[in-house]
């Protein structure tokens, strides 16, 4: 028997003034598909989504759900017809218990609610404290509560978008079986993703996106890697790839001093933490999620209390100076949450570009001097080919791909000795990630040393120079030359070394 047709969109159009987003976008969803989307920064996905989840009203063409004609394009009108969402970025009431960031909106007794709660979690094999605030969660257990809320909801068309970005490799594997659960119970799903090696392990169908249409579609059997990377890349790439490997410079260590080190540094998440970074070098911190290489990061850069240990950037102690004092011996640092602590996102991007050069740049007492702030912006717009607008642009409708670009942006902006990345292609596509690659690359032949943060593996492997693995909260692996590939990395991040466990 033929798989039912949950969702149905017919030639659908989208523009918001002049600029034409989606140009006639058709596409199906059927019982049991799980339906990957991919497509490159600007391709329309996240508009095309919240016309699916009634936020935004389609210009023209037509939306069925499960064979019927969607008149009333309302949010609560895509809920009540078993369509749910599970957005890239939590959006969960920081004051509220988990439970209650899950079951908020039912009209149902709290002891049942609870009780089909828990079954899901053992289920998924994921342990949250149901009592727990909001506000406490890590970037992970925020994406879990997200999904356990459309699981709860028993959506019959689960969009997922980007739902692995700050997930363990044990949450991954646990979400893909409930994944799998819900397909065979007939749910239809969207699952937006950038790791295409997730695309061949679990969706059956998939879509590419480029440029407000859908040039590719068709069963996963019937693509290979190399397609789906071609239709996300800019023509270019492999030869700027190429290009960037053979201008590399090779990074001396005989004989200079590090611009960074770390000695036996401590604070809450991570204890004895010794490494040192050297001028134009890329040094990978890899690990999983939760293993303290973050709190580690908003340490040095003054967020929290050091506990113990030493921190020396160009020769000069840094320990314990606030977040000011330490951009201005010459390090900065790009957080991993973006929104949450990396981005004024109802300003523009002018401001946002120049917001870390406030009591450096030419400026009058109060304010940036307009024609270097000017200057600045559009330099990095140019050099990191951030698609925008205008300077007066908010950064909040920008892609995330170019919001990252922003960020990085600002982060240079103070000439820094060194830059602390914190997850750099979190959430971002493709083609975006060639551009944060080649900016990083960049960086290192001029000589800024870099600090890379990244639970993944593959990222670590290409950028890296040398790689220091982070297992609950202590150095415990150092990697360099051959070495440095993804089987050592990733038995090291989850403490295995040969065929010992670490000790933690």
């Amino acid at each position: 028997m033929p798989e039912k047709e949950l969702l149905s969109l017919r030639d659908i159009y989208k523009s918001f003034g002049l600029n034409a987003v989606l140009k006639g976008i058709s596409l199906e969803l059927k019982e049991g598909e799980v339906l990957a989307l991919i497509g490159g920064n600007g391709a329309g996905k996240s508009t095309l989504m919240k016309i699916i989840m009634g936020i935004y009203q389609h210009d023209s063409g037509e939306i069925y759900v499960r064979g019927e004609k969607v008149t009333s394009n309302k949010t609560s009108t895509a809920l009540a017809s078993g369509i749910y969402m599970v957005p890239q970025e939590p959006l969960l009431f920081p004051n509220m218990t988990v439970e209650e960031n899950i079951t908020i909106g039912f009209d149902r007794k709290k002891s049942e609610l609870r009780r089909e709660l828990l079954d899901l979690m053992k289920e998924s094999g994921w342990k949250l404290e149901l009592s727990r605030k909001a506000s406490s969660l890590s970037i992970a257990e925020q994406q879990m509560v997200e999904i356990l809320r459309g699981l709860l909801r028993q959506a019959k068309i689960l969009i997922l978008d980007e739902p692995t970005s700050a997930l363990t490799f044990d949450e991954v594997e646990s979400l893909f079986r409930s994944v799998n659960e819900l397909r065979a119970k007939g749910i239809g799903i969207i699952y937006i993703t950038h790791r295409l090696a997730e695309v061949f392990e679990i969706a059956t169908d998939v879509a590419i996106m480029r440029d407000g249409i859908i040039p590719m579609r068709g069963r996963v059997e019937e693509f290979t890697r190399e397609m789906l990377v071609k239709g996300l890349l800019p023509p270019d790439t492999q030869e700027k790839e190429q290009s960037l490997k053979e201008h590399l410079k090779k990074v001396e260590y005989e004989n200079v001093e590090p611009i960074f080190e770390l000695q036996n540094y401590s604070g809450y998440g991570f204890t004895g933490i010794s490494l040192k970074v050297y001028p134009g070098e890329i040094l990978g911190l890899a690990g999983v999620v939760g293993a303290g290489r973050t709190e580690l990061a908003t340490t040095v850069f003054g967020k929290d209390k050091v506990l113990g240990g030493k921190a020396i950037l160009n020769g000069k102690d840094i320990t314990g100076l606030s977040t000011k004092k330490v951009m201005e011996a010459g390090l900065n640092y790009v957080p991993e949450d973006r929104h949450y602590h990396g981005l004024f996102k109802i300003s523009d991007v002018a401001a946002n570009t120049s917001s870390a050069m406030l009591g450096e740049a030419p400026m009058g007492k109060f304010f940036l001097n307009a024609k270097e702030e000017h200057r600045m912006t559009q330099q990095y717009i140019d050099d990191f080919r951030i698609k925008v607008t205008g300077h007066s642009q908010t950064v909040g409708s920008l892609s995330g791909g170019n919001q990252q670009k922003v960020v990085i942006g600002r982060s240079l902006s103070t000439s820094p000795k060194l830059v602390i990345l914190d997850e750099p292609t979190r959430g971002i596509d493709a083609a975006a990630r060639g551009d944060v690659y080649s900016i990083i690359h960049e960086l290192r032949n001029e000589g800024v040393s870099i600090l890379l943060i990244s639970s993944d593996m593959e990222e670590i492997v290409e950028l890296s120079d040398r790689v220091m693995t982070v297992c609950q909260g202590r150095i415990n692996g150092e990697f360099s030359g051959d070495d440095i590939n993804q089987d050592n990395l990733m038995a090291a991040s989850f403490g295995i070394t040969g065929n010992a466990e670490v000790e933690a």
